[in-house]
């Protein structure tokens, strides 16, 4: 089996593991992000441009995105956004790197940002070309990939439309996202072979929860099928809040400890990031699902 000698690890405590919470102080979250930066991760998702209605524990995103101006200039810090006026917002705060998501089922797409997926899919263009204006790069990350909690499976052909109308528009990246936590490896695999000829040069990350106990078995269907770019967040912290049912990210520290033992590099380092989980299970005040958190590292000191 050829495996990558590296593999990216996009934390997104911050954003995806916080917005089903209740909202915590701006000064809780900059803690967690000292925590995360620690581990040496390079890429963080910090913050979502979003409604402050709908997700209330994003609503201080422009203040937490004044704050990041403080940290290493080499990291490369993110934010989600759902509409072109969310993307015109995250680059006036100072974000230089934003994800759009598209929901590839229309019940969840409804549900998340009010929209059908062909009307979330028809403003990718707009919004690549503002952020390509302001020399911002995008992501479009294709969510309910496999499964949707209102309309069940997903055809992959609605995710090979969302995918093309994004590199038809000059999306940077690409991700596959599973919203809900009900993939498993074979349909993993199967969704990747079908994109990669449709995306040509495009990278392409993927988003597991672990939600059913299958989020890092898909992950590493995922390497093993040539992905290099994972979403993780410290703990297992996170779900969707307009997904039901969905709960639990794959945790940082259980990806990290499955690549490091399986001689694939990355840019995290265990031991801080077991801390940075309990720094995040302090904020949120209650117990996360990581197993490294509870079970700790094989390798005693």
């Amino acid at each position: 089996m050829d495996l990558p000698k590296k593999v990216v690890v996009r934390e997104v405590a911050l954003r995806d593991g916080l917005q089903i919470e209740d909202p915590i102080p701006l000064s809780a979250k900059l803690e967690m992000l000292e925590a995360i930066v620690a581990t040496g991760v390079r890429e963080i998702e910090a913050t979502a441009f979003v409604s402050p209605s709908k997700v209330p524990a994003l609503a201080d995103a422009p203040e937490l995105a004044a704050a990041l101006a403080s940290f290493d200039p080499g990291i490369d810090f993110s934010a989600l956004v759902a509409s072109p006026n969310g993307a015109k917002r995250a680059i006036a705060a100072g974000l230089r790197s934003i994800e759009y998501v598209v929901s590839a089922a229309d019940g969840h797409s409804r549900a998340n940002v009010g929209r059908s997926t062909a009307e979330a899919t028809a403003q990718i263009a707009e919004i690549v070309a503002i952020a390509h204006d302001s020399d911002t790069s995008v992501e479009v990350i294709i969510a309910t990939a496999w499964d949707c909690p209102f309309d069940g499976p997903t055809s992959p052909q609605r995710v090979l439309e969302v995918a093309d109308a994004a590199c038809a528009a000059g999306a940077d990246r690409l991700a596959i996202a599973d919203t809900i936590g009900t993939t498993t490896p074979k349909r993993v695999t199967d969704l990747i072979a079908a994109l990669r000829p449709r995306i040509g040069g495009v990278p392409l990350g993927a988003h597991f929860h672990n939600t059913r106990g299958a989020g890092l078995a898909s992950a590493w269907a995922a390497v093993t099928a040539g992905v290099t770019r994972l979403d993780a967040s410290v703990g297992g912290l996170g779900g969707c809040p307009f997904a039901p049912g969905a709960s639990g990210n794959i945790a940082t520290e259980d990806l990290v400890y499955l690549l490091r033992d399986s001689d694939i590099d990355v840019d995290v380092d265990l031991t801080a990031a077991i801390a940075a989980a309990e720094v995040a299970r302090r904020a949120v005040g209650h117990e996360l699902p990581s197993a490294l958190l509870r079970a700790g590292d094989r390798i005693l000191s």
